[in-house]
């Protein structure tokens, strides 16, 4: 009783902040939004006896991966957009797979709700912290040491990507990269001027 209390509580707060991350214009409050989903996520996994899976979600998508975008909007200095009023169609739409959305929740609730419960031995549960700890670092060490080298090349991608060359650098790469290409009469196009 009280953990189904629990959930409906961490769920509410999930899709709050849901809707909470679609409706903010501003995308720095969009990300707030998305850690407090994250969160109430890993609060669903606590009450379902998967903490494990709980202090990942915080540790990586609430921490790491959140970081992550919060630092690509930094960079890309994004300005609050005007409304485009050609895409007002949009809304339809979305409205449209919001309600079919629901209408696979409750049918989800529905057929959940049909099945007769069994009780969960948690000593001999698969999801324990001991055993994917043990399976991580000896059967699938090979997949998690390539996930590591590629993330570190997108670090390093990103930095590269990042760096920004002040205007007169800009200006010799572009002109470098127009004599390359034998196009040099289009150096004082506009198009290309900065």
């Amino acid at each position: 009783m009280v953990s189904t209390v629990l959930f409906f509580i961490f769920a509410g707060f999930a899709i709050a902040c849901g809707i909470s991350l679609v409706y903010h214009r501003n995308p720095l409050y969009s990300a707030i939004s998305l850690v407090g989903v994250f969160l109430s996520l890993s609060c669903i996994y606590i009450t379902l006896a998967a903490p494990f899976i709980a202090a990942v979600q915080v540790l990586i998508y609430a921490g790491a991966i959140m970081v992550l975008v919060v630092f690509v909007i930094m960079l890309l200095n994004l300005d609050d957009d005007r409304p485009r009023k050609s895409l007002t169609y949009l809304y339809g739409i979305g409205g449209g797979l919001g309600l079919a959305l629901l209408a696979n929740a409750f049918f989800v609730y529905y057929a959940v709700s049909r099945v007769p419960n069994h009780e969960v031995n948690t000593d001999e549960t698969v999801g324990r912290t001991l055993s994917i700890g043990q399976s991580m670092y000896t059967e699938y060490l090979l997949p998690v040491e390539i996930v590591g080298v590629m993330l570190l090349m997108a670090i390093i991608g990103g930095v590269v990507l990042a760096r920004r060359l002040s205007q007169p650098q800009l200006e010799l790469v572009v002109d470098e990269e127009l004599d390359i290409r034998n196009e040099k009469e289009e150096k004082d196009d506009f198009r290309v001027s900065f």
